[in-house]
């Protein structure tokens, strides 16, 4: 844990004091806003109606009789250039709205620049302009407003519940952090004590009455039960650490005597305390922060200050980019500061205290999710290659190395754990093992009708994962080949996991099943078409008994169905055919279905 030593900035005030209310439900009597924001116990009706009987201003609609129902309103003039925003607080339950307008004018107000209408379904605490203090993400805030010295805006603030416990204002943006004593300009309320003050409670407030012809002061406060002398005090300047109404009585010579007043409001300061560390897997676990306000608030109640978390000291003390209270811690070391702040004034927080959070990293398995065993390697080893000698393994077989060798398919899970205290940090992943045989081809049939239209099918002993190529075309997932130019062909069968493959040659030729050698000038004789495709084809047609017949050349005009002369009787007869491959070699065509029929 560490302790940083702090110092209050003027950013932005927030408050609620019911016995100090500042409201006016009429444009022309807004109430003034310097840098100290003025607060109230809620709204109750409307005076005069400022918008002249419009249905419509904005986003906000007319009710049940004007667009406004229980308003109040405010006045704020820029003092220096940069982006503002506000927070309007309230209970939960119930439903506020605002607009707010570029002008200083009741009876020219246009359109509202920034304007909120929805009810609060989402039971969110506040409205306004910019973030949610909260740091949650609220649709019923609007963009950030860049401001510029000399703009004078008027806000409406309405109420349309049934409830109406009050609300608060609490500025915010980067024009406070810059300029936080002249953001708003405090021209615009007239008063010798200067506007309302909203202090923390460990702050002395000084109020200043110097007048140049002064004679004497005289200093009162209501606390409650009038204004009463405070003795003995008769400086230009008092010291005030109490909550009430203080007035000054300026003596002058000329008997023309000075009386202004101001109110002086103090809000409770909190204690960030001691909070614990915490330690989570780097997995997406989430640490909620929601159960680690108790340890920032000690004994102090949650109805009077909020915790918000943040990931440097600079956005702590401002109160900026609170992280979401559902953390997911993505480093192996973190630090988080802690910022507690008043509900009543957000100018009055505690920014000191921080913790760590340790992420303790899974262990990383990058091995293959898929093996494959071919048939002539019976096992394989799988698993992690380089274990990490700090981390526990274990396989769903039951071993505990990062590497097992198998010689079964199946599915094989390797849970890896990295232990850390009590934390167990766990890694899973699944390795599948399939065998694999490799392709071997079974037959080929070719089933031929012409030069540009044939089938070719392959068969396999055995189904597989398997892709199928035709010479050096690329492969493909069907057996089936359509349309191959006649001639010479290679088929190869490979399996896709790399467990070997199978080739045949194919010669892919065409002939008829039948002829009728009768003279009528109709499959008269018998022949091959695709000859012209290989180099040195023969055919050569025998009978049942094996007795050469006959040979057809490429440029023979076919068979007759006659043998020296004599005319052959109706029978099945067989052919072969031979050629010289692409290697020079004679040899026989194979899988060709080489018997025919002769017909009279």
């Amino acid at each position: 844990m560490t302790k940083y030593g702090i110092s209050i900035l003027l950013i932005c005030f927030f408050g609620i004091f019911t016995c100090f209310a500042q409201v006016s439900a009429d444009c022309a009597n807004a109430v003034p806003i310097c840098y100290n924001t003025p607060v109230n116990g809620g709204t109750n009706g409307y005076g005069i109606d400022d918008y002249n009987g419009a249905s419509i201003s904005g986003c906000i609609t007319q009710g049940s009789g004007t667009i406004e129902t229980n308003s109040a309103w405010y006045t704020f003039k820029i003092g220096e250039v940069g982006q503002l925003g506000f927070n309007i607080g309230f209970d939960s339950n119930e439903d506020w709205d605002f607009a707010l307008y570029r002008t200083n004018d009741c009876n020219a107000l246009g359109d509202p620049v920034r304007c909120n209408y929805f009810d609060n379904s989402d039971d969110s605490s506040y409205i306004g302009v910019g973030e949610d203090p909260t740091g949650i993400e609220n649709i019923q805030y609007d963009d950030w407003l860049l401001v510029e010295p000399g703009e004078e805006y008027l806000l409406m603030i309405n109420n349309f519940s049934n409830n109406n416990s009050g609300f608060s204002i609490q500025f915010s943006g980067t024009i406070f952090v810059e300029f936080p004593n002249s953001a708003l300009d405090c021209d615009i309320i007239d008063n010798l004590l200067g506007p309302p003050i909203i202090a923390c409670d460990n702050e002395t407030v000084v109020l200043d009455a110097t007048t140049t012809d002064a004679i004497t002061y005289e200093w009162y406060l209501d606390a409650g039960t009038g204004y009463q002398r405070i003795p003995g005090e008769s400086d230009p300047e008092l010291s005030v650490a109490v909550s009430g109404m203080y007035r000054v009585l300026v003596v002058r010579p000329l008997g023309n005597n000075l009386i202004s007043e101001t109110q002086v409001a103090y809000a409770p300061s909190p204690e960030t305390y001691e909070l614990e560390d915490e330690t989570a897997c780097l997995d997406g676990t989430v640490i909620d922060f929601n159960e680690k306000d108790a340890e920032a608030l000690g004994g102090q109640s949650p109805l009077d200050f909020r915790v918000s978390y943040h990931e440097s000291f600079e956005d702590a003390f401002d109160g900026a980019n609170a992280l979401s209270k559902e953390f997911v811690p993505t480093q192996v070391s973190q630090t988080i500061y802690v910022r507690t702040t008043s509900i009543e004034n957000s100018m009055c927080f505690d920014a000191s205290e921080s913790f760590e959070v340790e992420g303790i990293e899974l262990p990383i398995l990058d091995f293959d999710t898929e093996v494959y065993i071919c048939g002539d390697e019976p096992v394989v080893t799988i698993g992690q290659r380089i274990p990490d000698a700090s981390f526990a393994y274990e396989w769903s077989s039951g071993q505990t190395s990062s590497l097992i060798t198998v010689a079964e398919p199946g599915v094989y899970t390797l849970s890896v754990t990295n232990t850390q205290g009590l934390i167990q940090c766990i890694t899973v992943r699944s390795v599948t093992v399939v065998f694999s045989s490799p392709p071997v081809i079974s037959d080929i049939t070719i089933e031929y009708e012409d030069d540009a239209s044939n089938m070719v099918n392959v068969y396999l002993e055995e189904n597989g994962d398997f892709e199928y190529q035709v010479d050096d075309q690329a492969p493909q997932n069907s057996s089936v080949f359509n349309n191959l130019f006649p001639g010479e062909h290679t088929i190869t069968v490979r399996d896709s996991n790399g467990c070997g493959s199978d080739t045949r040659d194919i010669v892919v030729v065409g002939f008829p099943k039948f002829f009728t050698p009768n003279g009528d000038n109709v499959n008269d004789v018998w022949k091959v078409d695709g000859l012209s495709a290989l180099e040195d084809p023969v055919i050569t047609i025998y009978d049942r008994y094996g007795k050469l017949l006959y040979q057809i050349f490429e440029d023979s005009s076919g068979w007759n169905g006659s043998f020296n002369g004599q005319l052959l009787p109706e029978s099945d007869y067989w052919f072969k055919l031979s050629y010289t491959n692409s290697l020079g070699e004679n040899t026989n065509a194979s899988y060709i279905n080489n018997h025919f029929t002769l017909k009279r």
